[in-house]
């Protein structure tokens, strides 16, 4: 029998199979947090004394599956529900939310899994501490998990920027992943995201501290990831050419350098290797052996931009931050983007914008947060204009709960956007108030008054 060997026109087809019609649009809300040892504030190790795997077997209580791998329980899943709990490479603890119809859906899968984790960690002896960064502890105090596609990454990293181990163990995100109609729908809302991408960085800014001092910057998540992989990071400009759409999306990640194959329940090592070759079936790691489907699906998660196609788009710029901001991230993007009206004006609004000074928005905004311009307007000022939008979107899908819709979510925003007061400036003020990072951790960290 002659093998199925995939073809260009295969992996453009299965990122426009993403396509679906806004009455099937959903929200998937992802986002990590640390887990710390109340008395120490010390991470948890993924074995040992209050141990990672032991909050993952505790979960299996609530209906999550265990998902295993070389024997180990790595991830937890919900099938019918199509959520996931997963661990980044230094024990970061995510939840992959289930894809909901609207942010009240989210809010209350947001609260469930905060509950669930909570009430173990009571028993374990545990808090969550979601912020941007890791604020105490150094590299070499955080334990890796064991998942063979992190290994390989952990050796390549150094090769590619500077703080790629920094990406790996010590930051955390949200992120919320949305879908499109079209092509042309996908592009424009992609210009979007990498346009307001730098913006969503200022407002949920929440990683100014390293290793119990001020790091100097707002986002140091955002600058992390500056320096993690020049090959696989940051604004993509081609996302404003008249040539963008699923084939130029799909030449760029022909363009990344593979990590792995996955065979067998093992990871083998392609560092470096061209995807264009495996199709040719030519790849050193497996030679005369063509890729699969899944090997195309894995090699869309290797690369790591600002804004990620998939069959959907995941908006990625954000620290993460306290329960209300979890929130607030897919509330923001969906009042731009799933109205029509309200994606038309965000289009306006950045019409004009160049790309070099959007990659100098990117590059300045860890440092400098709303205070940084374009076009002479500082994102404070344009972040008052943006969240209009966005609440207006909202307000026109009308999703009542109780009353409210889905506006109610974007108050923490507006909030920022009147004072400039991030989350990270106003533990700055606390810093300088108290002298100890670690009694401004304890503010953040969940349950509280531990």
């Amino acid at each position: 029998m002659t093998p199925f060997v995939l073809s260009k026109a295969d992996l453009i087809d299965y990122l426009a199979s993403g396509c679906k019609p806004p009455s099937r649009w959903r929200i998937g809300t992802e986002h990590e947090q640390f887990l710390l040892k109340p008395d120490t504030l010390k991470r948890f190790p993924y074995e040992g004394e209050g141990e990672i795997r032991a909050v993952l077997e505790a979960l299996h209580a609530y209906g999550w599956e265990p998902v295993f791998e070389q024997g180990q329980t790595i991830a937890l899943k919900m099938p019918v529900q199509q959520a996931a709990i997963t661990l980044e490479p230094g024990g970061q603890f995510e939840l992959s939310g289930a894809p909901l119809a609207t942010l009240h859906d989210t809010k209350a899968e947001l609260d469930t899994h905060r509950g669930q984790v909570e009430e173990v960690l009571t028993t374990i002896g545990g808090v969550l501490l979601p912020l941007g960064t890791d604020p105490l502890w150094r590299r070499e105090d955080i334990s890796w998990m064991p998942k063979g596609r992190y290994r390989l990454m952990r050796d390549t990293m150094p090769k590619k920027g500077t703080l790629g181990i920094d990406m790996m163990t010590r930051t955390c995100t949200v992120q919320v992943n949305l879908d499109f109609e079209s092509e042309a729908d996908m592009v424009a809302k992609m210009r979007i995201g990498m346009a307001l991408q730098p913006l969503a960085t200022a407002l949920f800014a929440c990683s100014p501290f390293l290793e119990g001092q001020l790091n100097g910057y707002q986002s140091y998540r955002g600058h992390i990831w500056q320096h993690t992989d020049p090959d696989r990071c940051g604004i993509l400009p081609f996302v404003f050419d008249s040539s963008m759409g699923f084939e130029r999306y799909v030449d760029y990640l022909l363009t990344i350098p593979m990590y792995f194959v996955y065979r067998q329940g093992a990871y083998l090592d392609a560092r470096g290797q061209s995807f264009r070759n495996f199709m040719a079936g030519q790849l050193p790691a497996l030679p005369g052996e063509h890729p699969t489907l899944k090997d195309w699906i894995d090699q869309t998660t290797i690369a790591f931009p600002e804004v990620r196609l998939k069959q959907f788009i995941e908006m990625r710029g954000a620290d993460s931050g306290p329960p209300a901001m979890q929130l607030a991230l897919p509330a923001f993007w969906v009042g731009l983007l799933y109205d029509a009206i309200a994606q038309d004006e965000a289009l306006q609004l950045i019409r004009n914008w160049p790309v070099d000074e959007i990659l100098a928005l990117h590059t300045q905004v860890p440092r400098h947060g709303l205070e940084t311009s374009i076009q002479n307007r500082s994102l404070q000022k344009i972040a008052q204009d943006v969240l209009a939008i966005s609440a207006k979107g909202l307000q026109r899908r009308a999703k009542m709960r109780r009353g409210h819709d889905e506006s109610i979510y974007l108050a923490p925003l507006v909030d920022i956007a009147q004072t400039g007061r991030t989350v990270a400036t106003q533990m700055i003020e606390m810093f300088e108030k108290t002298g100890s990072v670690e009694a401004v951790v304890r503010r953040y960290i969940h349950p509280p008054g531990i």
